[in-house]
């Protein structure tokens, strides 16, 4: 992806989030790739989701947890040559708002691997 392609994805996935559509958010994952999460450590028991078929469960069971989401568009960090993309945006869940950080690594159009960072409550 360019850096254009990198900024278009990164406002794709917070509208993804924000209607609660699993689905778009997993239509980018390859069937094996890799998720981090201190949120997935809380709803699983552990921080490290493998696959994509255990990140749709994760996220659903996540969301049935959720009464309320929003995120907001921080800004976006890319790294072309890594092909590796930082999402940074607000977000406010079950009435709890932090800053968060996902870091996306991609391979042509699909996402292999992810990690979720969230920082201390606002």
């Amino acid at each position: 992806m360019n850096r254009d392609e990198m900024e278009h994805f990164s406002r794709l996935w917070i509208g993804h989030w924000n209607a609660r559509d699993i689905d778009a958010v997993l239509d980018v994952f390859t069937d094996d790739a890799r998720f981090i999460s201190p949120l997935a450590a809380e709803v699983t028991g552990s921080p490290v989701i493998a696959g994509k078929a255990a990140l749709r469960q994760y996220w659903k069971k996540a969301l049935d947890q959720t009464e309320s989401l929003h995120f907001s568009l921080i800004g976006s960090i890319c790294d072309l040559e890594r092909q590796t993309l930082v999402v940074q945006y607000r977000a406010e869940r079950n009435g709890r708002v932090t800053r968060a950080a996902e870091a996306m690594r991609f391979e042509g159009r699909w996402q292999v691997e992810g990690e979720a960072l969230y920082g201390a409550p606002l």
